[in-house]
């Protein structure tokens, strides 16, 4: 099974060139016991030229830590986002961009480098902060008896995530060829609405939100978003399995913690946009 997720499609796929990950394994451990052969005065060790070294296979458990790890930073910096963004609103732009430029560096870097993986999880706590004191505060401005947005958005991320969590482990959900096709349609459509969405949105459709903000339409765009996002989890459960069983080494657990905190990220975004939208056409 194949991902579609752009971090994780890379423990499916081999680098160029490259013997496999069972392979290495193998010839670094007939190069630490070197070949025994026998000589006129008894059994003699021939040193064999010197190989990768060794490296224990990932686990789930590892997943879960470095998971835990990233999530741990980003609560962190969302704090402090969230408390500076008031004075500097501009930091929620300039975190945006680098976050994104940090995202697509892991994402095709063939060499993990987990100092960068834990930048990307601080920059984007900082995102997040701040574009979530954004729109509690423009809910507030329209709505001012709502209040819990952010907390409701977080509770929505965590019930979604368990709920796809559950529903792949159950194998109600079958992730297949068919299923990551379908998907990766159904992302890439989404992505090209919501960037024209978001250029008209810079000419006031739909009251600064673009197409989110129109109507209808802007709901049921809302609830597809949330949706693609919560069913991506599975692409990233499956390749994170495939990779447990496949015996990838242990590093390449922060690299399946990324992908997973990606889709995390944009999950919460959805959800955060749509009770926002939600709440302030109660008014």
């Amino acid at each position: 099974m194949q991902t579609r997720n752009p971090v994780l499609s890379r423990l499916d796929n081999p680098e160029k060139g490259s013997s496999g990950f069972a392979f290495d394994e193998g010839r670094s451990a007939y190069n630490e016991a070197g070949a025994q052969v026998q000589t006129e005065t008894g059994t003699q060790a021939v040193p064999q030229p010197a190989g990768p070294k060794s490296t224990r296979p990932v686990t789930l458990g590892d997943v879960i830590n470095k998971t835990s790890v990233l999530l741990f930073i980003l609560i962190v910096f969302a704090v402090g986002g969230w408390q500076v963004t008031p004075s500097m609103p501009w930091l929620v732009w300039v975190s945006m961009f680098i976050g994104l430029g940090l995202g697509i560096a892991n994402a095709l870097m063939r060499k993990i480098k987990p100092p960068l993986i834990l930048l990307y999880a601080a920059v984007q706590g900082v995102f997040l902060g701040g574009i979530s004191y954004w729109y509690d505060n423009w809910v507030q401005s329209v709505n001012p008896e709502y209040t819990g947005l952010v907390s409701q958005a977080i509770i929505g991320t965590l019930v979604a995530f368990g709920v796809m969590l559950a529903l792949y482990s159950g194998r109600i959900i079958k992730v297949n060829g068919k299923f990551a096709r379908v998907m990766t349609i159904a992302i890439i459509s989404y992505a090209l609405i919501a960037l024209v969405s978001f250029v008209s949105a810079l000419f006031g459709v739909g009251g600064g939100w673009g197409f989110y903000g129109v109507g209808t339409l802007g709901l049921i765009l809302c609830g597809i978003g949330v949706l693609l996002a919560a069913f991506s989890l599975n692409l990233d459960f499956a390749a994170i399995e495939q990779g447990v069983k496949m015996g990838l080494p242990e590093k390449e657990s922060w690299r399946m913690s990324f992908g997973l905190l990606v889709t995390l990220i944009w999950l919460y975004i959805e959800i955060l946009r749509l009770l926002s939208i939600l709440a302030m056409s109660r008014d």
